[in-house]
């Protein structure tokens, strides 16, 4: 069924057309039209599943159409505000609703003018909502839509207090949206207390790693893991690789001797200033990076095309977050690749890993490159041939043998505003 069918209007189809969508995916055309009926929503997928689009064109559509509806959207990180920003400011460039982001590390004076200036929707993080709550540059008595993102995300690091502060504030009278990649008990019970005969979608299953994504485990003395890590970018067919780090020195230190290695590498976590951060995304989206070192700041949510490997350079500390870190690649319907690189006194975990997604992750032979023995970090080997990874694009495909995917362009594109 394509998105004409589903009862979108002209405008967001010419904008879901420009952003070169093709059919809609499992998740979208279940909520799709549960949202455009004005229902309750609680919906749970795989990361990569379009959950944005999900709910971004019916509530679109819904404003679009009811001149004073008012929309808040809730995300757990700034990143994701800023993408969930960029997608909805895409699907709306052919109409005129006007949408606003608020998250932290930023200045207040043009999150306030925007608010003055009134717009449609707000994407917000918790704490940067409840600051202009608590200044009186917005409120909520009039919010007719509410959609909390990544919920379960937004337990992970600590907000579901201030969700529910937020929640409080709302009028009842509200359709309210939760769409998140798992669903725990506390997640399910914030939904009973907040939810009205809502439609319950499940796509998938949540502990299961997507079907495009072919993973692998490389075990090594904690010594030569990043000996592995630069065998693995020399041998590695890939057109761009996140690599997850546990601490946010560990990724520091990860990149600058990558960068020694003559590698372009972006750096992503908590640490990071705001303008770094979007520097990062942008450079690596854009190509300017072939490598971003993150930690699980950028697990969930962040969207960056044409990402073709993982590479776990440490275990993640829940199990369930290596499904949200593979996650990064094999989206859309295109496949990828992930490696873990995993030291003897980590098997442990890696095994709650396999307990959790319920099946086991094939172990892998090294490199034949790989130095023999070595615990010492290794001399910046100079620059590179041209052409980049030696050998060029024919080095080593994917790991199912199929070519790795191409990188594709980024696609970019009182306080409610009132209409009509």
């Amino acid at each position: 069924m394509p998105f004409s069918a589903l009862g979108l209007s002209k405008p967001l189809l010419r904008g879901v057309d420009a952003m070169g969508y093709g059919d809609p995916t499992p998740i979208q055309l279940r909520a799709i039209p549960a949202v455009l009926e004005g229902r309750d929503v609680i919906a749970s997928a795989q990361t990569g599943t379009g959950k944005t689009a999900a709910f971004g064109l019916p509530l679109l559509q819904r404003l679009e159409a009811h001149s004073r509806s008012r929309c808040l959207i809730l995300e757990p990180t700034r990143e994701l505000a800023m993408q969930v920003t960029t997608a909805l400011r895409d699907f709306a460039r052919f109409t005129d609703l006007k949408v606003t982001a608020l998250f932290g590390g930023v200045g207040y004076g043009s999150q306030r003018q925007d608010l003055k200036d009134g717009v449609d929707i707000i994407v917000a993080t918790p704490g940067r909502l409840e600051d202009h709550l608590q200044q009186g540059t917005l409120k909520l008595n009039e919010l007719q839509i509410l959609v909390l993102d990544e919920v379960d995300r937004m337990l992970d690091v600590g907000f579901l207090p201030a969700v529910k502060r937020i929640v409080a504030k709302c009028p009842r009278n509200r359709q309210t949206l939760f769409f998140s990649a798992t669903v725990p008990p506390e997640i399910a019970d914030l939904a009973s207390g907040t939810l009205r005969d809502p439609v319950r979608i499940e796509i998938g299953a949540s502990r299961s790693v997507t079907s495009t994504v072919t993973h692998g485990l490389y075990v090594i003395d904690q010594g030569r893991k990043f000996d592995l890590l630069l065998a693995l970018l020399e041998k590695t067919d890939f057109q761009s690789v996140i690599i997850f780090s546990r601490t946010k020195h560990g990724a520091d230190r990860i990149a600058k001797r990558l960068k020694a290695a003559n590698h372009s590498v972006a750096v992503l976590h908590a640490n990071r200033t705001q303008n770094q951060r979007v520097e990062a995304l942008n450079g690596f989206k854009s190509g300017r990076y072939e490598v971003m070192v993150a930690t699980d700041i950028a697990a969930r949510g962040i969207d960056v095309s044409g990402v073709s490997h993982v590479i776990n350079y440490d275990l993640p500390q829940q199990p369930e977050d290596y499904v949200h870190r593979i996650g990064r690649t094999g989206r859309a319907q295109h496949t990828g690749d992930a490696f873990t690189i995993a030291s003897g006194d980590e098997m442990k975990k890696v095994a709650a890993i396999e307990r959790f997604i319920g099946q086991k992750i094939a172990r892998l032979e090294l490199p034949a490159s790989l130095p023999k023995s070595s615990s010492e970090p290794m001399n910046n080997p100079g620059p590179r041939p041209p052409g980049g990874r030696p050998g060029g694009r024919n080095v080593v495909p994917r790991m199912d043998g199929t070519p790795a995917q191409a990188k594709k362009p980024s696609t970019g594109g009182g306080f409610w505003r009132r209409r009509g």
